[in-house]
């Protein structure tokens, strides 16, 4: 796993251009622009279950949900970041994208670093130092193992029939 590190206030135009707001609409699309003006190197390089790192204010901007399609597309498993902006982390709630709030741990990670990630326990291991967080709710981890807030709706949907 790889840790891409940005910094404060990553706009959403950053994350992916709006230029192309209205001519990718697949997730193919999306992935292939991502990041490109602010590191042209994440999409030749990013794997799934890579970590993004921010510092504060990730993901402030526009409300498009491109961006965070986009991350989930190329198999990003989570962002962490000193703090996000409102409207991006609801858009990453909806697509199932787990969201970390955890300052100390952005502020301990270095390009050397090995990082661990767990979850389900609320703890982040960076060079064997462990960072806690607040348990995410169980709502939003189905929303993430159904694959968003869509397909999550749909089968409480089956459910309840």
């Amino acid at each position: 796993m790889k840790v891409w590190r940005y910094g404060d206030n990553v706009n959403t135009d950053q994350l992916f251009p709006g230029k192309y707001t209205y001519t990718c609409s697949t997730p193919d699309d999306i992935k292939l622009h991502l990041l490109e003006d602010l590191d042209p190197s994440f999409v030749k390089n990013v794997q799934p279950g890579d970590l993004i790192f921010g510092g504060k204010n990730f993901g402030c901007g526009s409300s498009s949900e491109q961006h965070v399609v986009g991350l989930k597309a190329v198999g990003i498993s989570a962002v962490v970041a000193e703090s996000f902006a409102r409207i991006f982390y609801r858009s990453a709630i909806n697509q199932g994208l787990i969201l970390i709030e955890c300052s100390n741990a952005v502020e301990a990670y270095s390009d050397k670093s090995i990082v661990r990630l767990d979850v389900d326990y609320g703890k982040i291991t960076i060079d064997g130092k462990e960072f806690s967080f607040p348990r995410l709710p169980k709502e939003i981890i189905a929303i993430r193992d159904a694959g968003g807030l869509l397909n999550y709706t749909r089968e409480r949907l089956k459910v309840k029939k």
